[in-house]
């Protein structure tokens, strides 16, 4: 009876704990301090758009615009592969706001050469004396690197198009392994009565001319499948104009169309 008694005692002050417990709100106390939202990116050079990369404020958002001084290193040269947009060596976080960016532009300077150049970011001080930079007394969050991967000559995305009046086609794409055999994800340019994409393999002459090897194209029956062509590059602009023969129709029809760097 006392088991019992002593069981049953400790089972209701169990529940009355459990009934009793509030869940209390984590609340940030600080100190406060801005890092990197992350600590490493990467892109291949021919990436046109400019990167922004974020620096966060952990804690209230600040009631004035914050300013942040940061330093520039690593293996990547300032103004050959990349360039800083805005105030070079500054980033701001606005009043009432928790994020502040950094821009990277890229710069395509393939030389047909593979490798990778880092760009690293280190958040050195702010104007507000109370707001530290990282983390910790580790400093968390305070360097940022980003990665270069250098691409062919030309790998990148292309903007195509077939004729004066001829509808844009955005998002093409032309990668490579060696710098010499390229893949190109779309040739079907205001072509076909069909939006799929069509692709085909090339070869850089290492002229400014192109080989389109013959090849079947897949989604084509194969009757009809066998295509090959020519293409040449401006070496200024990067622009290929490239013409694609259909062997198999009769009397192989030529399709010429001009890739854009975008």
């Amino acid at each position: 009876m006392r088991r019992l008694l002593r069981y049953c005692l400790i089972s209701i002050s169990l529940i009355i704990g459990i009934a009793g417990c509030e869940t209390e709100p984590i609340l940030f106390r600080g100190p406060y301090f801005v890092s990197f939202t992350e600590s490493t990116g990467v892109s291949k050079e021919s990436f046109s758009k400019p990167i922004q990369i974020e620096v966060h404020m952990a804690g209230a958002a600040p009631d004035q615009d914050v300013g942040i001084s940061y330093s520039v290193s690593g293996s990547a040269r300032e103004g050959i592969d990349y360039r800083i947009l805005g105030t070079r060596g500054t980033v701001i976080i606005e009043k009432g706001k928790y994020f502040g960016y950094i821009e990277l532009q890229l710069i395509n300077n393939s030389n047909n050469i593979l490798r990778s150049q880092d760009v690293v970011f280190t958040l050195l001080s702010t104007d507000e004396g109370s707001i530290q930079i990282g983390q910790g007394t580790a400093g968390i969050g305070k360097t940022f690197t980003y990665t270069i991967l250098d691409d062919c000559v030309l790998g990148g995305t292309y903007i195509g198009k077939s004729g004066a009046f001829s509808i844009p086609v955005k998002d093409i794409q032309i990668t490579s392994q060696d710098c010499e055999t390229y893949l190109l994800s779309n040739w079907n340019i205001d072509v076909f009565s069909f939006d799929d994409p069509l692709d085909l393999f090339f070869i850089d002459n290492f002229d400014n001319t192109l080989t389109i090897p013959e090849q079947e194209e897949e989604d084509f029956p194969e009757e009809f499948a066998t295509i090959r062509g020519t293409g040449v590059v401006n070496p200024l602009t990067r622009e290929i104009i490239m013409t694609v023969t259909l062997v198999d129709f009769e009397d192989q029809p030529q399709i010429t169309f001009t890739l854009i760097p975008d």
